[in-house]
């Protein structure tokens, strides 16, 4: 904003200048405003052509303080407004380029093919988790809106350079919520030949979509009318259910959370049972459901269940209890 008012104020100095010597030209010598104008032009800019008329005295007196106090201010707007303009480029050259260096270096990261509603939910969510993550966005005005410490890509995420350049080879996952689903199956296309192993969420609107982003090589989708319709019928049909289920997925709560655990192989509590790991009794956490490594998910789990390797908890507790069973399993 401050750059924009000097901008402005240069130019009204270089306008007030050239109508100075144009209408001062005109008044003392009594030219038209064409011949005034490009006498003040040639003046200002020391160029050194020849009169355009003959001056009188008063209008050589008029040349005189044009020239002293006209050149002065032309050439100080120009050479400020220049470095203004310059500082700008290089500054934003120079910032891309650190952003790309960053980008470079990323590691398992997660890849946001859009930020609108939906994208900005995402990206405050995995902020929350500390995961790190790289934004795609075409949309010059939403990309400029972007803080300038967050990753981030203007670019179509339909195209596989600019993948390549969000570091598609080396992340961890894609989400694709891009306004269409025409351009969510480019996108989950163009990622999965660049990465096999990715894990890829994609958006759908219609019902058609679902299954073609499936074909295409999605994990996930999901559809946002289609749950938004099933949660408000929840909210009148089961009040109380939808309550509970908002009260442990809700961000920020310490008091209650549902979350994944993945058993790593060196994890002391591999091939016990649940009861033999304590989870419950010493920790107060809950066992939901074991997803096992080959897929299989067993829900509400006995206690006589024998953890594996590889196998992923879906727990609920409190979040600092939580983090003890992350540190027990090796996360």
């Amino acid at each position: 904003m401050i750059k924009k008012q000097e901008i402005i104020l240069l130019t009204a100095l270089i306008l007030g200048v050239i109508s100075f010597g144009t209408f001062g030209y005109s008044l003392v010598e009594g030219w038209d405003l064409f011949d005034s104008f490009y006498m003040t032009v040639i003046t200002l800019t020391t160029v050194g052509y020849m009169e355009v008329h003959a001056l009188s005295k008063t209008g050589r007196a008029f040349t005189t303080v044009l020239i002293l106090t006209g050149v002065g201010t032309m050439l100080y707007s120009l050479s400020v407004g220049a470095k203004i303009l310059l500082e700008g480029e290089i500054r934003e050259i120079l910032g891309r380029r650190k952003l790309s260096k960053k980008i470079e270096k990323l590691d398992n990261h997660y890849i946001v093919c859009g930020y609108g509603r939906m994208g900005r939910i995402i990206c405050r969510e995995l902020s929350q988790y500390n995961a790190p993550f790289v934004i795609i966005e075409k949309g010059p005005e939403v990309f400029s809106s972007l803080d300038k410490d967050v990753l981030s890509v203007q670019g179509d995420a339909t195209q596989d350079i600019v993948l390549k350049e969000a570091g598609i080879e080396k992340a961890r996952g894609l989400i694709s919520v891009l306004s269409t689903d025409a351009d969510n199956l480019y996108v989950v296309l163009s990622a999965r030949g660049l990465n096999p192993k990715l894990r890829i969420v994609a958006r759908a609107s219609d019902e058609g979509a679902e299954q073609k982003l499936f074909r295409a090589g999605a994990d996930n989708v999901v559809s946002p009318y289609f749950i938004g319709g099933l949660r408000i019928a929840h909210t009148i049909l089961k009040p109380a259910v939808v309550d509970f289920i908002e009260f442990a997925t809700k961000s920020g709560n310490i008091e209650l959370q549902m979350e994944e655990v993945r058993v790593k192989g060196d994890s002391c509590i591999v091939d016990k049972t649940l009861d033999e790991c304590g989870i419950r009794k010493d920790l107060g956490i809950i066992v939901v459901a074991i997803k096992r490594e080959t897929g299989e998910m067993e829900f509400n789990p006995k206690s006589t269940s024998v953890i594996r390797k590889g196998d992923t908890l879906v727990a609920m507790g409190e979040t600092r209890h939580l983090k003890a069973l992350e540190e027990l399993v090796g996360v």
